[in-house]
């Protein structure tokens, strides 16, 4: 078929809908390293290759610019926020990260985060938004109304230890008054191995009509990657999409899927700034397809 009437149809099916296109924001850090694999950035490698799709606006941005490349307005104009962070994760504060969150839950926004971005200040603090959700969850409406909830963030940036309790964990107490207390201890948000060896992993699909996974074949391999190792401690996750695993036996959850209020979160791991694991074009494709998935619904 012509591409140019493909590109009018879908243009005209948009309209016809109402909806516009989906607007993504990729953000990057930016850093020296990345030009090992990439001339123009790593961020701007994966803007530049979902640019051409018709039914997306995608635009970059790195911390360097004003307000770090996330001022309100840019969050207001954005409807999936791609994530890719890694040695200056604690250059974003809190505030912004909860700002992010609070859209997310909103309905406002959607969370694409990559690989090193498990330790991103707005991952982070969605994980311990969701973790509280979960744990109050698990309460009656009636506990619901009067709970406390006080949450133990674990030490950050540090890796757990292998023989580590899974975090988050709860404990709940109930009071003389019959009133609740939920002490949760936070998801650390990292796991207990990595290795950085540029080894190739195996990536299998374990939901294949699940939208995150559009157009891949049932397994596909990544010649060079970091090696992240389960348990991955965050929230149990609603969708479990694609799972990686290495020659050496490693395994890992590597496409995750969360609600967090009128909301979602991706998390996709494979990555690292050093190979070119963002110009294989399944793993565009990945990206490409939560951000349609991630989009929100348009408003009636």
């Amino acid at each position: 078929m012509n591409p140019i009437f493909c590109t009018l149809s879908l243009a005209l099916t948009l309209a016809t809908a109402g909806a516009g296109p989906i607007r993504a924001l990729v953000w990057d850090e930016q850093q020296p390293r990345q030009k090992e694999a990439y001339e123009n950035f790593l961020g701007n490698e994966i803007a530049s290759r979902l640019k051409n799709r018709p039914d997306l606006v995608v635009t970059s941005a790195n911390q360097a610019e004003p307000e770090q490349g996330l001022s309100k307005a840019a969050l207001e104009a954005t409807d999936v926020l791609v994530w890719w962070g890694h040695v200056k994760q604690r250059d974003i504060s809190w505030e912004k990260g909860q700002e992010i969150v609070d859209r997310i839950k909103a309905g406002k926004l959607s969370l694409l985060a990559l690989h090193s971005a498990h330790w991103s200040t707005p991952f982070i603090t969605a994980m311990n938004e969701r973790a509280k959700a979960d744990a109050l969850a698990t309460l009656t409406p009636a506990e619901q109304k009067t709970a406390e909830v006080k949450l133990l963030k674990p030490l950050a940036y540090t890796s757990p230890k292998r023989d580590a309790p899974l975090t988050p964990s709860t404990t709940k107490t109930v009071r003389p008054d019959g009133t609740v207390l939920l002490e949760i201890l936070g998801p650390n948000c990292c796991f207990p191995a990595y290795r950085p060896d540029a080894a190739p992993s195996h990536v299998k699909v374990l939901l294949p009509k699940h939208p995150l996974a559009a157009g891949l074949p049932a397994t596909f391999d990544i010649p060079q990657t970091e090696m992240y190792e389960d348990p991955f401690h965050v929230p149990p996750a609603d969708e479990v999409v694609f799972e990686e695993s290495w020659d050496k036996g490693e395994k890992f959850r590597s496409g995750l899927v969360w609600k967090l209020g009128a909301g979602r979160i991706v998390y996709y791991r494979p990555g690292h700034e050093q190979y070119p694991v963002f110009k294989q074009e399944e793993n565009i494709k990945v990206i490409e397809n939560a951000v349609r998935f991630l989009a929100p619904a348009p408003a009636h």
